[in-house]
């Protein structure tokens, strides 16, 4: 793998996206990245927690409840997503951050109005529709050299009770469409635990233009958690450069995405 990073990707920001499924033993998302900030380039990384979080709402005793498929968010459940999200997960991930040599700084999307939301479906209780995202947070700590962690929550534009419901929680693969616009990235990329988007024969499809990204979708191809990776890429290209999709699982797939090697797949 070429060690050097790109002369036009030097001083450029990549929103990258990981979750729990992609971090593990032999993984190297944490060290890749911070190889990445070293080196001049500018992450932003957007992280998720559902599986960490679906264990600690079975410790508390908590029953999960579905809505057409769809995970309903009460109150007692917010609480746990908000403390693992903006507690637990994004703690670790800037320690690991830390040990690896690379300054990070933890926060959410409630921090200075990162994130803002309104509900989504009230039936589904606590769960945002991200309405705005600024950028200003993020480039403050960019500017300051730092690798911001982010946590998916958002502000509620219109709580009835800012004590009881001021802060939803946020689809992070959403959220990280959102801040890739909001910055201005020349790359979006969801670190996933599959090869990247498949087609009908279970075949990688190396490239995708947006129109061909939501036949597959459109079309049943693409399903669950894929879903909105694509409709965040689809999103995001109308500003950002690129959007991949890619497996975090492999040792250093994260750096090859980077140094433009074809690896998972691509939306343009």
């Amino acid at each position: 793998m070429n060690t050097a990073i790109p002369r036009v990707l030097e001083n450029k920001t990549i929103v990258i996206k990981v979750g729990g499924s992609t971090l593990g033993e032999g993984d190297s998302t944490i060290p890749d990245i911070a190889a990445l900030w070293k080196r001049g380039i500018k992450p932003v990384v957007v992280h998720g927690g559902g599986k960490v979080i679906t264990d600690w709402v079975a410790k508390q005793g908590i029953q999960p409840e579905f809505i057409d498929g769809l995970r309903r968010t009460d109150k007692a459940t917010l609480d746990v997503a908000i403390a693992v999200l903006a507690g637990l997960v994004n703690s670790q991930l800037v320690a690991e951050f830390q040990s690896a040599g690379a300054n990070a700084v933890g926060i959410s999307g409630v921090s200075d109005g990162l994130l803002e939301a309104e509900v989504l479906n009230p039936d589904l209780g606590y769960v945002g529709k991200i309405v705005k995202a600024n950028p200003a947070p993020i480039e403050a700590l960019i500017n300051a050299g730092y690798i911001p962690v982010i946590a998916p929550t958002a502000l509620n534009l219109y709580p009835s009770n800012i004590n009881e419901d001021g802060i939803l929680n946020i689809n992070a693969d959403t959220s990280a469409g959102h801040i890739a616009k909001a910055v201005q990235a020349n790359q979006l990329i969801f670190q996933t635990d599959v090869e990247g988007v498949l087609d009908a024969r279970r075949r990688l499809i190396p490239r995708m233009t947006k129109g061909q990204a939501m036949d597959l979708i459109a079309g049943g191809i693409a399903a669950g958690g894929m879903i909105p990776k694509i409709q965040a890429c689809v999103d995001a290209v109308s500003v950002v450069g690129s959007g991949h999709i890619i497996d975090g699982r492999i040792s250093g797939a994260l750096l090859a995405c980077v140094e433009g090697e074809d690896i998972g797949t691509r939306i343009i």
